[in-house]
């Protein structure tokens, strides 16, 4: 038995997901197997949406595949990087016996669907200057813990974790915990992604999204890069139909080489304005963070001055000051020319 099959919740070894009529349709002219409406609206035909979509379109993995260079068995598609998060939680954590281990401060999703699922949160606190601080968490791990979260970019932090100690993890814990790598802010970091090391380390999955730097959060789409025996798994656990046909159609739009050619520069633009924001911003305020990702993490005299300030003048900064080690911290997301203009100009007033 491999060490996914023994990591994995025994429960489900045996487990053999819904096997929809989408699934097991081959080829033919006249569909009549799944109940479905036999026509839809004139605007609507090109995405056949009275027809349940495909699990996931050959095409739009082959798109992914050249993406994130990895094999098509490697991916497993999500509504969201988010859905990935809790599939992972199912697959792997029993309720009321197994772990994780996350390391705050840091994305507040895996929290939550560890509570849902009943698995224990083991938390790891960053050290002051927000690094993984692995001397504790090597004396904190234990055969319950199955799922190691490294958000890289960190958020709210946005640093990255050094690459050389994710794979110190991979290799300390081959066989005993997977180590999920979260890189939904990378493409703001100009580093490579640790997918590139999939195909060396069994226990390592990284989750990737179009949210962020693709512009698609209203789309909700995600990926889960692993071994092959990993995605086998996490697609027998998932919803018959995952990916709704506009999802799938807005994606190979956002894909193509067109739209692609005008992303680049935006993630540029974005960059750039990161580091005209921070240095703008810089005798104005407490503590900025250095930051790899499309946003700042900002430290105030006085949190609650400062958000008050930006609604009057409806700016919406993200309050992180209540969370431990985050005392006085504000998020800023980076926006338009015009939008970051109006953060320097309220900020610099109140400084």
């Amino acid at each position: 038995m491999s060490s996914i099959s023994q990591l994995i919740r025994q429960d489900l070894v045996n487990f053999k997901g819904y096997s929809s009529a989408r699934d097991e349709a081959n080829g033919g002219k006249i569909w009549l197997n799944a109940n479905e409406l036999p026509w839809c609206h004139e605007d609507d035909k090109h995405l056949r949406i009275n027809r349940y979509p495909d699990k996931e379109p050959a095409h739009l993995l082959k798109r992914l595949a050249e993406m994130y260079q990895v094999h098509i068995d490697q991916i497993a598609c999500a509504r969201g990087s988010d859905e990935a998060i809790d599939l992972l939680m199912r697959l792997f954590c029993g309720a009321g016996k197994d772990a994780i281990i996350i390391f705050p401060p840091t994305f507040g999703m895996y929290n939550v669907y560890a509570a849902l699922q009943g698995a224990e949160v083991i938390e790891v606190p960053l050290t002051p200057d927000y690094q993984l601080n692995l001397e504790a968490l090597h004396k904190t791990w234990s055969p319950k813990v199955k799922l190691i979260f490294v958000c890289s970019p960190n958020n709210p932090t946005g640093n990255l974790m050094p690459e050389a100690e994710v794979i110190s993890l991979c290799k300390a814990y081959a066989g005993k915990s997977m180590i999920i790598v979260d890189e939904a802010y990378i493409e703001f970091s100009g580093t490579k992604s640790m997918a590139r090391y999939i195909n060396d380390y069994e226990n390592l999955a990284v989750l990737r999204t179009l949210s962020k730097a693709y512009g698609l959060a209203g789309v909700r789409f995600g990926v889960l890069l692993a071994q092959k025996e990993l995605v086998a798994w996490i697609k027998n656990i998932t919803a018959p139909y995952p990916l709704p046909a506009v999802t799938t159609h807005a994606v190979n739009v956002a894909l193509s080489p067109e739209r692609l050619a005008l992303l680049r520069p935006k993630i540029e633009e974005i960059k750039s304005e990161r580091e005209r924001v921070r240095a703008a911003l810089t005798p104005y305020v407490t503590k900025i963070y250095p930051s790899t990702a499309n946003f700042l993490l900002v430290k105030v005299t006085d949190a609650d001055k400062v958000m008050r300030a930006a609604e009057a003048v409806g700016i919406i900064f993200r309050d992180m000051s209540t969370k431990p080690g985050l005392e006085g911290c504000l998020r800023i997301s980076i926006g338009s020319i015009e939008e970051n203009n109006a953060v320097i100009s309220l900020l610099t007033s109140l400084g």
